[in-house]
Parts: structure tokens; C-alpha cells; sequence
């Protein structure tokens, strides 16, 4: 019997704090990251199975083509969901199967592909992104307004602290550990 992702990430994150002395507090507080964003991506994706019959790539994919007005081409999709473009290709093709997503050359050249949300596509997005929205303000219920800001401003300084430790990884400056960036 296969263990589900998310009861690992649950043991992991609950060994972690039985256990405190023998982990770092930022170990914990990624695990702790992992569980809530692997609990929360594993509802979406089965909620979206069972009202749409859709998956969450595509449902991520038709999200960056809404955005667009002009539409985006393979290349730029796969950059913003930072997946490759394989991945984007074969999401593609069952998009343009179900009449959601429409393929023409690009102007400028004709070698690329311009892909753009159907009126069929922009509502079949349009219904699942309002339930979308219901769905995650439910699973977010339990935390006051107060609290939601507090998390995301925290969120973000941990963004920006991540962001900054992966830039001097790339740059060859030393690790400063104390850096509250």
C-alpha cells in the first residue's frame, strides 16, 4: 500500500518537532511550509478533478493565458510556470482537444506557436477560478484577517530572504547566516 505525499510530509514535520533539539528551527519551519502548500495543492488539484474533471496544470496553464490579451507562446508559459516545455506541450494538446485553447503562428515568425484562451476555454476558466477563490478562502477560513496579513507580509520577507540566499549561492559571496534580509 502506497503512503499518500502529504501523510509523509505530515510524519516528517510531526518527527521534526518531537524532536526539537536535534533539528534547526528554519528545518522545521520548511517542513512546516511543505506540509501546509503540499496539504493545500493536493485539495485543489482533487477538487478540480471532481467539479471540472480537470487537472491542475491545465488549470494553471489557462490562468497565464487569462492574464494574456495578446496571448503567449509556448516558451513564455513554460517560463512563468517554470515547468519545461514539454510539459507545456502536452497540456497544450489536450487544451486544443477540448476546443479551450486556441494555436496560430506568431507574426513576427511564423516558426512559433501564439496560444490564446477559446471563448469556450475563457469560461470553462472563469467558473473554476471563482470556485478556486471560494475554495481557498474556505481552506483559510480558520485564521482571522489580522493574522492572514501578518502571514503573507512574513511570507514575503521569507520570499525576499530566499531570493537573497540564492543570489550570493550564485554570486560566490560567503553565507552570512545572521542575515535577517
Amino acid at each position: 500500500m502506497e503512503i499518500p505525499v502529504n501523510a509523509l510530509l505530515l510524519d516528517r514535520e510531526t518527527k521534526a518537532s518531537e524532536r526539537p533539539g536535534d533539528h534547526k528551527d528554519e528545518l522545521r519551519l520548511w517542513l512546516r511550509l511543505l506540509t501546509c502548500s503540499t496539504l493545500i495543492e493536493s485539495e485543489i488539484r482533487t477538487r478540480l478533478r471532481e467539479e471540472f474533471k480537470t487537472t491542475l496544470p491545465r488549470f494553471d496553464l489557462m490562468a497565464q493565458l487569462e492574464k494574456s490579451t495578446t496571448g503567449m507562446t509556448v516558451g513564455e508559459v513554460s517560463q512563468r510556470l517554470m515547468v519545461s516545455n514539454g510539459n507545456v506541450t502536452a497540456v497544450v494538446a489536450g487544451l486544443l482537444a477540448d476546443g479551450l485553447v486556441d494555436k496560430r503562428p506568431a507574426a513576427q515568425d511564423r516558426r512559433v506557436q501564439v496560444l490564446t484562451l477559446t471563448a469556450q476555454g475563457r469560461r470553462a476558466f472563469k467558473a473554476m477560478a471563482e470556485r478556486h477563490e471560494d475554495w481557498i478562502a474556505e481552506l483559510f477560513a480558520g485564521l482571522e484577517p489580522a493574522e492572514t496579513a501578518q502571514l503573507f507580509h512574513l511570507l514575503g520577507r521569507t520570499k525576499a530572504s530566499l531570493h537573497n540566499a540564492i543570489g550570493r549561492r550564485q554570486s560566490g559571496t560567503p553565507d552570512s547566516a545572521g542575515d535577517q534580509t
